[in-house]
């Protein structure tokens, strides 16, 4: 059998992918990545059906049907486990999976979003003579931090005072609320520090220090423009994280506004279903959506889906010197969100899911004797809490079998040092266009 992956099989399994073949050993097989519907053979050395067997019988000794779990694990074309993996299933929040991918492969992880703030009146002695307006163009993650660069970018342009209303047009939201009346409130509030909330002098601590507290007044009110008033003139260009971070913040607290943000820009539910499906090359059949966020057990993807997703997103992103990594949270690196209180072993990229009667956990683990092995796990039932302890637990149990990587893999490594991300309330990301 290893004979035969050494030759014949990986030879397709590569030319599919569009990796030219050469001579290769099943280590180095094992550490290639491919699509996880090219799966070509199951593991000649099945050494981990015992350990899920035996997770699988503690689920059904506690009432919980065999039939609700799904489990899917690989390492590249060789398929190591299967339960249930083609079946779909409440997916709860590895549906940003799906939305992540859709992302990706619309904008590519450079794409920043463009807020435009304009004014319809003159500025003369720090007053600007006229309306604030905000043209948002769909930014998921502007929020507090955001909005005080903004509001210190306008002193610098010498406005300190607004004499008319702040004007919300176009799709703009702020600290994920995306009804324009509130996001304007909570803008209005951010420019001026005299107005701060405990919760913006907060975010405020977390900028460098020395950062300038905005003082920008407005007297009018929050109003919502549909049409664009014939009056305006630009002031700034204001442009959003790199959309490889925005996915991060999103994947790692797995927020639901931020993804719901997100599918709606790229045209509903049905289209990251679609585009997710074609992505991993998985029938749509297995990718069944009704949002982007997971909420709600409508949401309903296949193990096996689930897992063809992640490795795509890892092709889409090795282009840019990227993978994963930079996009979900790390156990033992990234230990804040929804990987606080896990015991995921360490180096593990993964995405947690979570409703009610669900829990699930996907990503890909490195490990000595498999390479990287991407997984997912779903389980149904009223037994949350427990299904997260025994998750961590299976993956640590099939680590102790496989051993773990001796180093982490540049295939899991965040982009390079020299590439630092830009941070929230970055001034450096306000384009002044007006000249006093």
């Amino acid at each position: 059998m290893l004979e035969l992956l050494g030759s014949g099989l990986i030879s397709v399994w590569l030319n599919m992918v569009g990796i030219r073949t050469k001579p290769l050993d099943v280590r180095e097989l094992l550490a290639a990545q491919g699509s996880p519907a090219l799966v070509l053979a199951s593991d000649p050395n099945p050494d981990a059906l015992p350990t899920i067997e035996q997770y699988l019988k503690g689920l059904e000794a506690l009432g919980l049907a065999r039939a609700n779990q799904g489990i899917w694990m690989q390492s590249g074309p060789l398929l190591l486990a299967n339960n249930n993996g083609t079946v779909p299933l409440p997916a709860a929040s590895l549906t940003k999976i799906a939305t992540s991918l859709a992302a990706l492969k619309t904008w590519g992880p450079d794409r920043q979003f463009e807020t435009l703030i304009s004014a319809t009146g003159p500025v003369k002695d720090g007053v600007l003579q006229g309306d604030l307006i905000i043209q948002g163009n769909g930014d998921p993650f502007f929020v507090w931090e955001e909005a005080i660069a903004l509001g210190n970018s306008l002193n610098q342009l010498g406005i300190n005072r607004v004499t008319g209303n702040l004007v919300i047009a176009g799709n703009f939201a702020m600290n994920y609320q995306s009804n324009p009346y509130m996001a304007g409130e909570l803008l209005k509030q951010a420019l001026n520090a005299a107005s701060w909330s405990p919760a913006a002098t907060a975010q405020y601590f977390r900028l460098p220090p020395g950062t300038p507290r905005p003082q920008v007044t407005i007297s009018g009110t929050v109003q919502v423009a549909s049409l664009p008033n014939p009056k305006q003139f630009l002031l700034l260009r204001h442009r959003s994280l790199p959309l490889s971070q925005i996915l991060k913040e999103m994947n790692i607290y797995s927020n639901n506004e931020m993804a719901e943000m997100l599918a709606q820009l790229l045209g509903g539910a049905q289209v990251v279903q679609q585009q997710a499906a074609l992505a991993a090359g998985v029938p749509q059949s297995e990718i069944q959506l009704v949002n982007g966020s997971g909420l709600g057990v409508e949401n309903r993807i296949s193990p096996r889906a689930v897992c063809a997703m992640f490795v795509a997103l890892q092709r889409e992103l090795l282009p840019h010197q990227m993978n994963v990594a930079d996009l979900f949270p790390v156990a033992g690196r990234d230990r804040r969100g929804t990987l606080e209180a896990r015991h995921i072993p360490a180096t593990t990229v993964v995405k947690t899911g979570t409703l009610n009667d669900v829990s699930a956990l996907a990503g890909v683990m490195p490990t000595r004797d498999h390479g990287l092995v991407w997984f997912v796990i779903i389980n149904r039932g009223w037994q949350v809490e427990r299904f997260r302890g025994g998750q961590d637990q299976l993956l640590q149990s099939l680590l102790q079998q496989w051993q773990a990587a001796p180093e982490i893999p540049a295939a899991l490594t965040p982009h390079p040092i020299g590439n630092t991300p830009t941070p929230l309330g970055a001034a450096s990301r306000n384009e002044i266009l007006y000249k006093t």
